[in-house]
C-alpha cells in the first residue's frame, strides 16, 4: 500500500503540532519557574540591605561586649586564689569562734624567690569576738592551722580594739604558682 503525499503532509503536520505543543509546555513551565526565581531574587535583594545592617549592628554589639569583657577582666584580675583563701579564712574564723565582719583583698602579684614564683595577695581582715578567740584566730593564721590549700600567711600588722572586742589584721598570703 502506497501512502499519498497528502497523508504524509497530514502526518508531518500532526508531528509538528505535537512537537510545538511539547515545546510550549516545557517553555511555559520554565517561564513559571523563572518567574518564581525572579520574585525570590527580588525579595532577597530587598532584604539584603536590612540584613547587612543587622549583621553590622550585631558585629558592633559583639565588639562592644568584647571590649566590656576585656575592661572587666582588667578591672577584676583573675584571682581564684583570693576566693579560695577567703573560704579558708572563714573556716578558720569559725573554728576560732570569731566573726569576720569585713575582708578586703588586693589583686595577687607575683614574687620570685630564687627559681620559685609565689602569688602574693594582701588582705585586710576585720574580726569580732572575745579577745582570747581573736588571738587564737591570729595565731591560727600565723602558723597555718586549718589551711586547706598550699599557702602560708604572713601577718604584717594587727590593730586590736579591746573595748569593742574587734581586730583589724593585715596579712600577706603566699601561694605557690608552680
Amino acid at each position: 500500500m502506497k501512502v499519498s503525499k497528502k497523508v504524509w503532509l497530514i502526518i508531518g503536520g500532526i508531528i509538528l503540532i505535537v512537537a510545538l505543543v511539547g515545546l510550549y509546555t516545557v517553555y511555559s513551565g520554565q517561564a513559571g519557574v523563572r518567574g518564581n526565581l525572579n520574585e525570590r531574587l527580588d525579595r532577597a535583594q530587598t532584604l539584603l540591605p536590612g540584613l547587612t545592617k543587622q549583621k553590622q549592628d550585631l558585629e558592633d554589639q559583639v565588639a562592644h561586649a568584647q571590649s566590656l569583657l576585656e575592661a572587666s577582666q582588667a578591672q577584676f584580675p583573675e584571682s581564684v586564689e583570693s576566693i579560695e583563701y577567703d573560704d579558708d579564712l572563714f573556716e578558720i574564723a569559725d573554728d576560732c569562734n570569731v566573726d569576720i565582719t569585713k575582708i578586703t583583698a588586693s589583686p595577687p602579684t607575683g614574687r620570685t624567690v630564687g627559681a620559685v614564683t609565689y602569688s602574693v595577695s594582701s588582705f585586710v581582715v576585720t574580726v569580732s569576738g572575745s579577745i582570747e578567740n581573736i588571738l587564737e584566730f591570729i595565731n591560727a593564721i600565723r602558723i597555718g592551722e586549718g589551711f586547706q590549700l598550699p599557702w602560708s600567711a604572713e601577718v604584717t600588722s594587727i590593730n586590736i580594739d579591746v573595748a569593742g572586742s574587734a581586730a583589724t589584721i593585715n596579712l600577706n598570703i603566699y601561694g605557690y604558682k608552680g
